[in-house]
């Protein structure tokens, strides 16, 4: 009988299994590291894509060389001197047809408390204000569009009846040429605000204090 047991085929353990990745991945790893340059596979170009700067910029050189940019600066200047001449007309006012009159209240209604500068209320909120308890309407306000000449008529007519003492407020027209004209103060009523607040709706229109309210006269 041998002294010798014969055994069955060896079973890794654990440890020897993680010794064996762990050599693995190390060759592999070392494989990386030392990767040599394979040289190039396929033809390379450089980015050609112009930065949106050197674009607008190029633009701008060949436009001032064609001249096309001094065009467009003179066509700039031009549009900007029409709009200070001839502003916009107020599009909402028409061209009156009948007489109508009718009344303007300026009361406003205070939403919060006013303070003086100490912080003791003057007004309280709620309180109905009217300006005309205060200051009065110095001058008759006339409305009309310069481009008529029938308005224009009219409006000289107006300003010799009141002595002057009329303003005038352009809602078409050059307000600058008529202020060379007549050698008086002309203004005009940008963007309709004025014309919208007193809802006129026709011109021309004659306004002026009448009581505590004014009084609107859109004449024919």
């Amino acid at each position: 009988m041998s002294c010798f047991r014969q055994r069955g085929p060896t079973v890794p353990r654990a440890s020897a299994w993680r010794a064996a990745l762990i050599t693995v991945a190390t060759t592999c790893l070392t494989g990386i590291a030392s990767a040599q340059d394979l040289g190039v596979i396929g033809p390379v170009y450089p980015i050609a894509e112009p930065s949106l700067l050197e674009v607008i910029l190029s633009k701008l050189r060949d436009a001032e060389t064609s001249g096309h940019l001094a065009q467009l600066q003179r066509d700039a200047q031009s549009r900007a001197a029409r709009a200070v001449e001839q502003p916009e007309a107020v599009a909402t006012v028409k061209r009156t047809r009948s007489a109508r009159t009718f009344y303007y209240d300026p009361s406003i209604v205070v939403p919060y408390a006013i303070t003086d500068a100490e912080g003791r209320i003057i007004v309280t909120p709620g309180t109905t204000i009217n300006p005309l308890d205060t200051v009065s309407l110095s001058k008759h306000l006339l409305f009309f569009d310069a481009r008529d000449a029938q308005q224009l008529r009219r409006a000289r007519t107006l300003l010799d009846q009141h002595h002057g003492r009329v303003k005038l407020i352009l809602t078409g027209g050059s307000y600058l040429d008529l202020m060379r004209t007549w050698k008086l103060p002309v203004f005009f009523d940008q963007r309709g605000l004025l014309t919208e607040k007193l809802r006129i709706q026709h011109v021309p229109a004659l306004v002026y204090q009448e009581g505590k309210r004014l009084r609107i006269d859109e004449l024919p």
